[in-house]
């Protein structure tokens, strides 16, 4: 009995699968319309909307560092119209070692279909600002009263502030915010005194608006070639090298699933997807549903390590 009842939920999710998806889709998006991850999600969501040829709509839900759409994501229906393209080893790794309690459970509430990409965060400051490199920032936060402020909007974001202050005895304020673009006013205002940001939306900026002074991956980021790592500079071992995936909420049907990471992998694998990410400063980074899984259980423990040697006190 209960092998025919398995067999009946394996063929119903099978039949799912065919019909899938009937209707659109909604994509939802942990940060808000023009941010870096925006850029993202969108991308991928419009790749994907041409794949089904169904409407794949993208719903921004910014605030508490991404876990009001990862909450919201892990609360929807189960059925594969509600999919999270997200910084995943921030919003989910990191976020457990960032907060007392979360809302949700990083293993248990989601169904891993896929990763996506790599990407490194940035230390970048206004280009007003007379720091032209790492060395000259750090002396002249170290001669302001309190060593000044620094802005983020995301986990990745502080934890690689808070290990730069860690190793350099700085004493910096974290200022939080809901979205980038009210960083980047405040850097302008002088506000703060520098931004730990994505390397996508950093890129798009540079140098122009933001002088980057490094990033954060241990070798240089591809895309910013003339940018040294912390690592290079000589901040030892310094490796932040957040990476993207999709998660579905825990109890979508496996054939849907694997449907997705399918899709996903295909937009991965075109020519205008590896020029879409050399323009965002990430490379790509297929997966499987198994091989995410096995990644976000690894990171959890990466990521505290990082939180640990940061000395962040969950909030």
């Amino acid at each position: 009995m209960k092998r025919l009842f398995l067999l009946a939920i394996f063929l119903g999710g099978n039949a799912l699968a065919q019909d899938y998806p009937a209707r659109e889709i909604r994509s939802i998006c942990n940060f808000a319309a023009g941010s870096g991850a925006d850029i993202v999600v969108r991308y991928y969501s419009d790749r994907l909307s041409k794949l089904t040829g169904k409407p794949v709509i993208v719903d921004n839900k910014p605030g508490a560092q991404g876990l009001l759409a990862t909450d919201f994501t892990a609360k929807s229906k189960p059925d594969g119209y509600t999919i999270l393209i997200t910084p995943a080893s921030s919003t989910l790794a990191t976020a457990p070692h960032l907060f007392k309690k979360l809302p949700f459970d990083p293993v248990k509430d989601f169904a891993p279909v896929t990763t996506l990409l790599t990407l490194s965060f940035t230390i970048a400051v206004s280009p007003a600002s007379p720091n032209k490199s790492m060395a000259e920032l750090i002396a002249f936060l170290k001669h302001k009263e309190g060593h000044g402020f620094y802005g983020t909007q995301s986990n990745s974001g502080q934890v690689s502030a808070e290990l730069l202050k860690e190793k350099t005895g700085l004493r910096t304020g974290y200022v939080p915010f809901k979205v980038t673009g009210d960083g980047f006013a405040n850097l302008l205002n002088g506000g703060i005194d520098f931004m730990s940001v994505d390397s996508t939306w950093a890129a798009g900026m540079h140098p122009t608006r933001v002088r980057i002074l490094a990033v954060t991956s241990a070798k240089r980021n591809s895309s910013l070639p003339d940018v040294p790592s912390l690592q290079e500079l000589g901040f030892g071992e310094f490796d932040i090298t957040p990476w993207w995936g999709v998660v579905v909420p825990a109890g979508t049907p496996p054939p849907v699933v694997h449907q997705l990471a399918t899709w996903f992998n295909q937009i991965n694998a075109t020519d205008e997807t590896r020029q879409f990410l050399a323009r965002q400063a990430a490379d790509a980074l297929p997966g499987t549903p198994e091989s995410m899984a096995a990644l976000i259980k690894t990171d959890i423990e990466r990521w505290g390590r990082y939180a640990r040697l940061a000395k962040i006190e969950p909030q």
